[in-house]
């Protein structure tokens, strides 16, 4: 715990930075780990220190046997995380692109307070779209918190939340038993998938398309990807994401 003033960056590897620090009884090297150096994202050492620069230093660790000492930058100042308070579950907040994965992206609220944006959460209809499709690193953004875990220091965010939802507003639009019309998107097992207003799908069930017994392959040859189709709204539910169609008699 005790605070070590002045010690002299000497050099980094991808894991942390090393420091050189004199004593009454000598020169001392010890590592700040990568985790350590910043409550905000550290990709590499070499974005905050230059070889030769002078920081203060807090004492972590003691490894008398191997004669290591483990020190902490971050942690000479308030964790950030412990005012997220100031944060509400539903508001909407800018953020800043600070990671893209393959699984979702990473964006900082303030400096030292990241949420991830689950790739399920960036476009209502893309449901596995890259995040590197929508976002761009250090883009500034609008998203919504969805859930804070103070204790796991994990905030999850949403950026389709922050645009109209087309289920919804498809809802709002038609009742059922009106009539639409589509492209037909995909023919599948479970039926026939028309793409309607706003890019979304509804299903025309397969028992609805052929008389076969559930034991009997469907034959939908006769409906071709592409073409166009006339249908009439069976069910609408929003939340589930879901429009039954039938066919136009």
């Amino acid at each position: 715990g005790d605070r070590i003033k002045d010690a002299v960056g000497k050099g980094y590897s991808s894991f942390g930075c090393f420091f050189e620090v004199t004593t009454p009884e000598g020169t001392l090297d010890t590592l700040c780990p990568l985790q350590e150096i910043s409550y905000s994202r550290v990709n590499h050492p070499d974005e905050i220190f230059n070889i030769g620069e002078k920081h203060d230093l807090k004492v972590i660790s003691i490894d008398m046997e191997k004669l290591q000492v483990g020190c902490s930058i971050k942690q000479l100042s308030p964790d950030p995380f412990e005012h997220i308070s100031n944060y509400q579950i539903g508001s909407q907040y800018k953020v800043k692109v600070v990671k893209i994965t393959d699984y979702g992206c990473f964006a900082e609220l303030e400096q030292g307070v990241e949420g991830l944006i689950h790739l399920s959460e960036l476009d209502w209809t893309n449901k596995n779209i890259h995040p590197s499709k929508v976002v761009n690193l250090d883009e500034k953004i609008r998203v919504m918190i969805l859930e804070m875990d103070n204790e796991k220091r994990r905030i999850s965010l949403g950026l389709k939340q922050t645009k109209p939802n087309p289920w919804v507003e498809f809802e709002n639009k038609y009742n059922i038993g009106d009539s639409v019309n589509g492209q037909i998107k995909s023919i599948t097992d479970c039926g026939v998938f028309v793409g309607l207003d706003g890019d979304i799908d509804g299903l025309i069930h397969a028992s609805d398309l052929s008389d076969v017994n559930d034991d009997e392959t469907p034959d939908f040859s006769e409906y071709k990807k592409g073409e166009d189709i006339s249908c009439i709204i069976f069910g609408i539910d929003a939340e589930r994401e879901r429009i039954s169609l039938k066919l136009s008699e």
